[in-house]
């Protein structure tokens, strides 16, 4: 009985709880801070590969900079959070610029924002606001025309930390 019962908690104890797969590719985002799941230490670090994994989203949309509506593709933010057990109530979304934004997790449950890895169906370089833009349905509502939420959608992310 002693023995079932170990070899029960052994196998319990070597689950994929707080283990990610690491990148087998260049990776382009590394997420941090008040997660459960990691893959580099105290962060999961992800390649397109991975991001593609989590599921895609397709946004059809037009944006405050781009001319006429736009197709975008990549995963909701909402499954990446998910994916590394992330607790809080904000991420900061952080660009290679180092310009950086706090977005509440409450937009991620209200609207279907992703992260945005194709832009009509081309994956997005750093020079076209790659290689991750956050997208929000801005034709869903006009409510989200509006400084608060436009100054959210950072491209070049390649950061996210859950403070």
């Amino acid at each position: 009985m002693a023995i079932a019962l170990a070899l029960i908690l052994l196998s319990l104890g070597s689950g994929a709880a707080g283990a990610l797969e690491p990148p087998t590719g260049t990776p382009i985002l590394t997420v941090s801070g008040d997660i459960g799941v990691t893959n580099q230490g105290d962060q999961a670090v992800f390649d397109y590969e991975m991001l593609e994994s989590l599921g895609t989203h397709t946004t059809r949309t037009s944006t405050p900079w781009h001319d006429g509506t736009q197709t975008f593709t990549g995963p909701l933010i909402r499954s990446l959070l998910d994916t590394v057990d992330a607790e809080g109530e904000r991420i900061i979304a952080k660009a290679l610029n180092d310009y950086e934004s706090e977005i509440p997790i409450e937009d991620f449950t209200t609207y279907d924002v992703i992260l945005a890895t194709h832009q009509n169906g081309e994956r997005m370089s750093v020079r076209d606001r790659g290689p991750i833009f956050v997208i929000y349905p801005f034709d869903s509502d006009p409510a989200l025309y509006q400084e608060t939420i436009i100054s959210r959608s950072v491209w070049q992310v390649n950061r996210i930390q859950v403070p």
